[in-house]
């Protein structure tokens, strides 16, 4: 039966597909191992992370001059359901052009767009956090000193200098006039478990609904054939 092979064919394709869910779920769960032990180690040079094959998600620490006069923040930010923005302040380092950004982390804003930025200005010239990237994408929208969302083209209209693509999120102790720290990258497993037992549970419905389907076949052929016996003893 053409029916019988196309839900074989079906009940197939879907166990394949949530096996696959699950090799990504491996894979996730591994990337997670593997990003949570380095969130463990001490902070190295930023230069020397940012020569890794690898840098996101690393542990690293740079020394420079905050530029207060040409920071920005990302507006649209909450924290615990509260309005806010983060303050990304470029750090120029001793004899280099390109400047490195610092996510110095979140202030409250009722606007989530607006922030004075000069209260949040620290005294300190060293920064130690986590290596993020700044994504690709021109399709930021600038407003004053507010940018949503962060992005490569974003930065470039807000900074009159050259950044690094690879940016710090700070996690040192903060003081009195410091942006609430950020906390470190989740990891979650994604949605790739909840995925594999969507396509495992389409596979027995294939399977299942093909067994009723020629339970049912056959149990009407069985009462025609009785019935058609029974016609033929009367007559």
């Amino acid at each position: 039966m053409a029916f019988v092979a196309l839900a074989a064919v079906l009940g197939a394709l879907f166990v394949r597909l949530g096996v696959w869910q699950l090799s990504r779920l491996g894979e996730r769960r591994a990337s997670n191992r593997a990003i949570a032990g380095q969130l463990l180690m001490d902070p190295a040079p930023y230069a020397a992370v940012a020569a890794a094959p690898d840098p996101v998600n690393r542990r690293a620490r740079i020394e420079g001059t905050p530029d207060y006069a040409s920071e920005f923040v990302v507006t649209g930010r909450s924290r615990n359901g509260s309005p806010g923005v983060h303050i990304f302040t470029p750090l120029r380092v001793a004899g280099n052009d390109t400047a490195i950004l610092v996510n110095r982390g979140w202030t409250y804003s009722p606007d989530a767009a607006s922030v004075e930025l000069p209260r949040w200005t620290e005294e300190r010239t060293s920064f130690s956090g986590y290596i993020q990237a700044l994504p690709s994408g021109t399709m930021a929208n600038v407003r004053g000193r507010g940018l949503r969302p962060l992005t490569e083209d974003g930065v470039r209209r807000l900074v009159s200098y050259p950044v690094r693509r690879l940016y710090l999120v700070s996690q040192d102790s903060a003081g009195e006039n410091a942006p609430v720290r950020l906390p470190p990258p989740a990891l979650d497993e994604g949605p790739h478990l909840s995925y594999a037992i969507q396509w495992f549970a389409f596979a027995v419905i294939a399977l299942v609904g093909t067994f009723a389907v020629i339970r049912r076949s056959r149990d009407g052929a069985r009462s025609a054939l009785v019935e058609r016996s029974t016609f033929q003893n009367r007559h």
